[in-house]
């Protein structure tokens, strides 16, 4: 055999393989090159092809640097090391934050609790005092109507008796308070419906927040059978049309509830505070003020009688009410206890509720006959 053909035989040999399969590195298809009508375009692009084939070096002359390729490219990136800087930076800033804001956050361990909603709860209450002022009760809004104070106060004395003796949740009872003060002050009504108002204001409520609401049979043998079933729902109807049927009104006790976990209240201070609200109820020349304001200054003289703890920053902070704002309220709030305590108001229905073992026997506290609430309520008792 001659020195060409010896040469061409391992060539042919080695050629072989890339006859019977496609070549590694042949170009790609064009998706759209050859997926035409165009015969003649596909004509063109084989011969194309196949006159730039020669040009092109084969795999087999340098089968090695392909899988290097892919090799490199498939190698993660090391992770760039974290300047130590930013460290640094980030404990100024929240050094910072905490001058400027002395707070603590009260829900940042409540995250794992769905039900406390601590990602939007802070959104929940400027709602809710949002909507305190749009369903406000105006300063003095009996004046000029034929019901008096010192009617109003029978009524709502009654209402908690009432309350007591069906067993109704305590939103109930601020609930029907509220809707009747919201009725009268666009509503006139004579004594003689009085009852019959404050009737459906209670069975409105136990409506909207009982799960088990009394019948309106109830309502009337409640009342002697004064008014029949049918002038109570008749009576209910016309609530709910001069209310536009907007109950959502905030409560006090939303607020207190609120303020408590704040201040990591106990037990006793915050039924003192509902017992101090409660009081409220009964008070005309307190209904225009905000149930968040209510609230607030019920938990800071609660504090005070018991502890002797001051109205903190924190407090001030998720209340928006500094100590200043709460002060003639809290002088309202002990002008209560005084009347109460030393039998100027026959109104006792909320001490003697909470003189039971039930609820502490938190009206006979002796803090409540302190130095504390006499000053407090000095200026009051002098003007009346």
């Amino acid at each position: 055999m001659s020195a060409v053909g010896f040469r061409a035989a391992p060539l042919q040999a080695a050629e072989e393989p890339l006859k019977k399969g496609k070549s590694c590195a042949a170009p790609r298809r064009a998706a759209l090159g050859e997926i035409t009508n165009n015969t003649g375009t596909l004509a063109d692009t084989k011969r194309t092809r196949s006159s730039k084939k020669s040009s092109k070096p084969s795999c087999s002359q340098n089968p090695k640097r392909i899988p290097e390729v892919a090799a490199r490219v498939t190698e993660p990136l090391p992770a760039l090391p974290e300047d130590p800087s930013l460290e640094v930076e980030r404990e100024l800033c929240r050094a910072f934050s905490e001058t400027l804001l002395p707070v603590l956050d009260v829900d940042e361990q409540d995250v794992a609790e769905p039900q406390l909603c601590s990602h939007y709860v802070k959104d929940i209450y400027a709602y809710l005092q949002s909507l305190e002022v749009q369903q406000a009760i105006r300063a003095d809004y009996l004046k000029g109507s034929e019901v008096t104070a010192a009617m109003r106060a029978i009524l709502v004395d009654w209402l908690i008796q009432v309350h007591s003796r069906f067993q109704l949740l305590q939103e109930t009872l601020y609930l029907t308070v509220a809707v009747l003060d919201r009725f009268l002050q666009v509503q006139p009504v004579s004594r003689r419906k009085l009852q019959l108002a404050g009737v459906a204001a209670m069975q409105v409520a136990c409506k909207y927040e009982e799960m088990f609401c009394p019948e309106v049979g109830d309502f009337a043998y409640i009342t002697d059978d004064a008014f029949s079933k049918a002038q109570i729902l008749e009576m209910e109807q016309l609530v709910l049309r001069r209310l536009g049927f907007q109950l959502g009104r905030p409560l006090p006790l939303h607020f207190l509830r609120r303020a408590s976990k704040v201040a990591n209240t106990d037990i006793e201070k915050h039924t003192l505070a509902k017992y101090l609200m409660e009081l409220t109820l009964l008070d005309y020349q307190m209904v225009h003020l905000r149930p968040s304001e209510v609230a607030a200054a019920s938990l800071c003289l609660s504090q005070l009688l018991v502890d002797g703890l001051p109205w903190s920053p924190t407090q001030q902070h998720y209340s928006t009410y500094d100590e200043a704002h709460l002060q003639p309220i809290m002088q309202q709030l002990a002008k209560n206890v005084v009347l109460v305590n030393e039998g100027r108001t026959k109104f006792q229905a909320v001490r003697k509720k909470y003189s039971s073992s039930k609820l502490m026997k938190i009206s006979l506290l002796p803090q409540l006959n302190s130095s504390i609430i006499q000053k407090l309520a000095a200026p009051l008792l002098t003007e009346a």
